[in-house]
């Protein structure tokens, strides 16, 4: 299969999405919240429409033709995916079957059946990929590198599991935002978005803010009003009511939004329905303390010249936006 018949089926399999029914959306979405509550209707419409935006022809030609695929050797690429989010672990598998490798994936037991159904799409649209697609239930073997993605406590063990190839391994990371005083009230809403999507729950998701001494909240909060639904999943109502208790028993100040609690803090991941903050009193100190915190941060959200992603993007990320930093088509392409 030609690198250009790879472009094309992911190219018809984003149209596809794209022209979901909203009956077969809304079916889609049923079945991934009973595997796993967290996927509302909502966010499983969000993840979609986030690969419809890099399963476009023009950025797959434009990604791609930076790597040398074209004479690659195919080697097979164990994939360990994560359930947080919805299809958080797809831009993986597109990296490995774009790039013409075999892919052994080992999907997560929480978010099965979103990439199930996109996977049953793609072998519809591009019968050859059948040839580079195993769905592995038992234990890995057989692979010749590997990208796996978990918790900083189980990267440990693929680190050893996975001494002896070549492997990408990613631990927790968080995001920041950066507020200025110059904010507009769509800059606060964009930022909403940034903190409350997908519950909090992502890598991309901004769980901490830094803010000028003396900051006054009151606009950023008036501005997120629109977010207070949240608080009727049930699920996260119970970590809301959870974390405002253990602050209330502990005396610990708190604003508190009644869907969200912002806390001061200097640290950098924060509990869900929980959103620390921080002072600064200049971008020297702020840049010491982001560059301390490098590898724990994804991206960094807000106008500031120190912020890299524009308030509201940081769950859209671009075919090239790859999660740790770490190239994944680049690894793929010097496996010998």
């Amino acid at each position: 299969m030609t690198l250009e018949q790879r472009i094309n089926a992911f190219t018809k399999l984003g149209l596809l999405i794209k022209n979901l029914s909203d009956h077969s959306l809304q079916e889609l979405a049923t079945e991934a919240k009973c595997e796993n509550p967290w996927f509302t209707e909502r966010n499983v419409r969000k993840a979609l429409t986030g690969l419809t935006n890099y399963l476009d022809e023009t950025k797959l030609k434009q990604w791609t033709t930076s790597y040398p695929f074209k004479s690659l050797a195919p080697k097979k690429i164990a994939l360990i995916m994560a359930g947080n989010i919805p299809l958080v672990g797809f831009h993986d598998l597109l990296c490995v079957l774009i790039s013409g490798h075999h892919a052994l994936v080992k999907l997560s037991s929480k978010d099965s059946k979103l990439n199930h159904y996109l996977i049953d799409r793609l072998l519809e649209i591009e019968p050859e990929f059948a040839a580079h697609i195993t769905l592995q239930q038992e234990t890995l073997k057989g692979y010749d590198g590997v990208i796996a993605t978990g918790s900083d406590n189980s990267a440990k063990h693929f680190e050893y599991y996975f001494r002896n190839v070549p492997a990408i391994i990613r631990r927790n990371r968080t995001s920041c935002a950066i507020l200025t005083e110059n904010e507009t009230i769509e800059d606060f809403r964009n930022l909403g978005n940034d903190v409350f999507d997908y519950f909090g729950l992502g890598c991309r998701n901004v769980s901490k803010l830094f803010v000028p001494a003396n900051y006054d909240f009151k606009s950023l909060l008036d501005a997120w009003s629109d977010f207070n639904d949240i608080i009727n999943h049930h699920k996260y109502a119970n970590n809301y009511d959870y974390q405002k208790s253990i602050l209330l028993v502990n005396q610990e100040p708190c604003l508190d939004t009644g869907f969200t609690l912002l806390q001061q803090s200097n640290k950098l991941v924060s509990p869900i329905a929980v959103l620390y903050f921080e002072y600064y009193t200049n971008d020297a100190s702020l840049k010491t303390e982001l560059e301390a915190n490098a590898s724990k941060i994804q991206c960094i959200v807000g106008n500031h010249r120190l912020a890299t992603v524009p308030f509201g993007h940081a769950q859209q990320p671009e075919l090239w936006d790859y999660a740790d930093g770490v190239d994944t088509m680049r690894f793929l392409s010097e496996l010998n």
